[in-house]
């Protein structure tokens, strides 16, 4: 129902517009006292890059971060990444995610982030506190953070938003009536937009992600989704911020769905909830971010899909120089 309210296929949205009003209002005054400096926001000795967006929901901020990740590190560049961790409640904060860490405390995005890259990453509600953890343990030379565009009390020296190109912003109202953390005029003060599918804008970087095989959570096996769908029926399962996504992924990789499950966004599960899902002569196709929840009672009819970013040319290459040319300033500093 709430996505119908957001995205304009439901006039329910004007009753709940006067707490939107009040949701904007709080968010701009927020804001105005954190640039008047009348609420105080912490400066790291190294550069931060924000990845975050505008609206509520899934719209690749994470791919991005493992695509800034992935092609940083190539370049020799020392990286650590942040994040306040949804979905996940530690006992204690700064948490550094290490290989013993649980999604049920590190949350579903950090322990994805720490696995597939192995860079430093740490966790804390107020992120300040994450980038200290990782600074004390780690030289670094670039902080990213996975989401927080909203989150001032971290000052920042990139801001990259993620844009989701098909949806857009829906009704264009803040949260709760309609999908927005800010106004989309606030694009116009990020330092790079890039926008996931549809058909990016003057000036947006273009973004597509990009799979292959589905792999098995127990045996680590690859298999391509046309051959996986002539063994078995396929289930597919996503517990992210807009589960069609991952759905049409499959279908344009040759699937033939027997049937969709969506979750709520970091949802955690258990076996019996997701073992029934599928009979014996079904596979269960998941996204990657629900696999690392999944894999300590994983069964051997399930799989996942990883997904990469691609970021289109030569905006991608400008980016990395952007970020290359702060790190080299601060060195001289």
């Amino acid at each position: 129902m709430i996505e119908r309210i957001w995205f304009g296929q439901s006039w329910l949205y004007l009753f709940l517009l006067p707490l939107s009003w009040l949701y904007g209002v709080i968010n701009m005054l927020r804001r105005g006292a954190y640039r008047c400096g009348l609420f105080s926001s912490w400066k790291a000795p190294v550069p931060v890059v924000v990845v975050g967006n505008l609206t509520a929901g899934g719209n690749g901020k994470t791919p991005v971060v493992i695509w800034l990740v992935e092609h940083l590190t190539r370049k020799g560049i020392k990286v650590g990444v942040v994040s306040r961790g949804y979905g996940g409640k530690s006992e204690h904060y700064p948490l550094l995610i290490t290989t013993e860490t649980s999604t049920q405390q590190g949350g579903d995005e950090p322990v994805l982030i720490y696995q597939r890259t192995g860079v430093p990453v740490a966790v804390a509600p107020k992120r300040s506190d994450a980038v200290k953890a990782l600074l004390e343990q780690y030289q670094l030379d670039v902080v990213l953070t996975d989401d927080g565009l909203q989150h001032y009390a971290l000052q920042r020296d990139l801001e990259l938003a993620v844009v989701d190109g098909v949806r857009r912003f829906g009704n264009g109202w803040w949260l709760p009536a309609g999908p927005m953390r800010e106004r989309a005029g606030r694009l116009a003060s990020v330092d790079a937009v890039i926008v996931n599918g549809g058909v990016p804008q003057s000036g947006e970087i273009a973004m597509k992600l990009v799979a292959d095989k589905a792999v098995n959570l127990l045996t680590g096996e690859q298999r391509s989704i046309s051959l996986l769908g002539k063994t078995s029926n396929i289930v597919a399962m996503a517990g992210i911020g807009h589960p069609p996504r991952f759905f049409q992924t499959l279908e344009q990789l040759g699937a033939t769905l027997s049937r969709r499950v969506s979750f709520a966004d970091h949802q955690h599960y258990d076996e019996s909830q997701l073992s029934s899902l599928v009979g014996n002569n079904d596979s269960l196709l998941m996204t990657e971010k629900d696999a690392v929840k999944c894999k300590a009672f994983a069964r051997k009819n399930w799989w996942y899909l990883p997904v990469s970013a691609e970021l289109s040319q030569p905006s991608a290459q400008t980016l990395l120089e952007d970020i290359a040319s702060l790190i080299n300033r601060n060195h001289v500093v």
